[in-house]
């Protein structure tokens, strides 16, 4: 009979490494502490995961077809022998594996049982990273991520926030069945640091220091905990001046919202995504009992330990509490300097929104503008100073953009202040939010028409949720005007080069 922990575990990368030594002493470690939580690993039961990524022509899914080949190849006899395996992964490995047990398992009918039971996914770049934008070159001298290495576009493509890729990965895991989770699925776990390591710090690049982040990932990236929302705009109209408008956007259907399964997240203390001192992985040391790791392997061993739903949910619950301390633990930071004045960081909860903004045939709509509104007066004056700290446009899909929220700011939140100086006064925050497309082309043949949704205290708590990401989507009318298309009566020859659009077609 199997043991009812994993003890088959694999470790699996992240993006661009070149040498195993990236999982630092954590291998060695976990078997070291192994037995004394009951889960008896063994050494050569550890596989530490290779793939090659930093060749421009290999996708993520190059990488999860070729992991299911090592996984038929390596792993089938211990896992006749011993049971389901666990996975281990570091950054952009976290995707690579929900890739694989999405394509090979949970999106096909017949699938057999998948043989990974766990999947603890430590600094995932689920929803992709701020830096995979800033192209190859720039990318590949960044200390924070990289090791000497050229990095791959064919994986950045991925990686680059509001990509189709992950948005298709992403939207198929907010709408899939909670039983995803559980003994016929998967148990994932997301482990994560919101701390940076100063001397990772490129100051040409101030996304290497962003709040909320680990220096290379967002922790609203990393979390799976997600919502989906569809909004549709409303059927053209003819206006009492001759012109016609849809105004309104609204949720499209009865699904028009849907949320993940519950997942596990634990926010650690003191963790950045990469380095020996500081990252989540790298800088776990492999000698047993070693204090400074205690809550990262502790972390780890608590998700092995799941054998079941019930006891998912309540480590979820266990580890909500467990990150609400570290965060508040966290909010303050005061950086020190011998003969400089010291730095002041205020650590906020933050939360990411990527827009998806498509016609009714599926084109992306490209130039459009998007404004945030907030209060009675549906006003973009009346959102609080300070509610967003990033906005980034998908270089492949113009049509998608992702917007970084500060969350406390918009919940509203109490005064910070440092002995005795206030360092950021109190913010009563927004009570609604709402926003408006301005869409382009706004005449002609085929064209658009701005639309909006007024700002509502609901919309307010469904877009924005504290370290999740929410995609939405929207879906505008596309109006085709009636001469695109004419049959003329008669015989008679005449040029239509100055004919006008017409009416739209309904």
């Amino acid at each position: 009979m199997a043991d009812p922990f994993p003890r088959v575990v694999v470790f699996v990368h992240g993006w661009s490494v070149s040498h195993t030594d990236t999982y630092g002493g954590l291998p060695e470690r976990l078997v070291a502490e192994s037995r004394a939580v009951g889960l008896s690993l063994v050494v050569k039961q550890i596989y530490l995961g290779r793939y090659i990524s930093f060749h421009d022509e290999v996708r993520l899914q190059d990488i999860s077809h070729a992991f299911q080949d090592a996984v038929e190849r390596e792993l089938n006899d211990l896992v006749r022998q011993f049971g389901r395996f666990a996975c281990i992964t570091h950054s952009t490995g976290g995707p690579v594996i929900r890739d694989w047990w999405w394509r090979h398992y949970q999106s096909q009918p017949r699938a057999p049982k998948c043989p990974m039971s766990h999947l603890v996914m430590l600094a995932p770049a689920n929803f992709g990273s701020t830096l995979a934008q800033l192209g190859k070159a720039r990318v590949g001298r960044l200390k924070s991520w990289f090791n000497d290495v050229e990095p791959g576009t064919g994986v950045l493509d991925w990686l680059e926030l509001g990509s189709p890729e992950a948005w298709l990965l992403n939207g198929d895991w907010i709408d899939c069945s909670p039983s995803a989770i559980g003994v016929r699925g998967i148990f994932p776990f997301v482990l994560t640091g919101q701390s940076i390591d100063r001397k990772f710090y490129d100051h040409l690049n101030t996304y290497t220091g962003e709040q909320g982040s680990d220096g290379v990932v967002r922790v609203a990236a990393a979390n799976l905990n997600s919502t989906r929302i569809r909004l549709r705009q409303v059927e053209a109209a003819r206006t009492r001046g001759g012109g016609f408008a849809a105004p309104e956007l609204k949720p499209d259907g009865e699904t028009a919202i849907s949320h993940s399964p519950q997942t596990a997240l634990r926010v650690l203390a003191a963790k950045s995504h990469s380095g020996k001192e500081m990252g989540i992985m790298r800088s776990v040391t492999a000698r047993a009992g070693v204090r400074k790791d205690a809550a990262t392997v502790s972390a780890i061993f608590d998700c092995l330990k799941v054998t079941d739903r019930r006891g998912y949910l309540a480590l979820c619950k266990r580890f909500e509490a467990e990150t609400r301390k570290v965060q508040q633990d966290e909010r303050k930071e005061v950086e020190t300097h011998l003969l400089l004045p010291d730095h002041f960081f205020i650590h906020d909860r933050y939360a990411m929104v990527i827009f998806r903004v498509r016609d009714e045939a599926g084109y992306a709509v490209e130039d459009f503008d998007l404004v945030l509104t907030a209060g009675p007066e549906n006003d973009p004056n009346h959102l609080p100073k300070g509610f967003a700290l990033d906005r980034q446009a998908n270089n492949r899909d113009r049509g998608t953009i992702t917007y970084y929220f500060n969350w406390d700011v918009m919940a509203g939140c109490k005064e910070v202040a440092h002995d005795g100086k206030v360092m950021r006064p109190a913010s009563p925050g927004a009570k609604s939010l709402g926003l408006r497309i301005n869409p382009r082309p706004t005449e002609g043949f085929v064209h658009y028409l701005p639309c909006g949704i007024k700002a509502s205290t609901e919309l307010l708590k469904t877009i924005l949720l504290p370290n999740q990401t929410t995609l939405v989507d929207i879906v505008l009318k596309r109006i085709i005007r009636r001469s695109v298309f004419e049959l003329d009566q008669g015989v008679k020859r005449k040029s239509f080069k100055q004919i006008p659009p017409g009416d739209p077609i309904p």
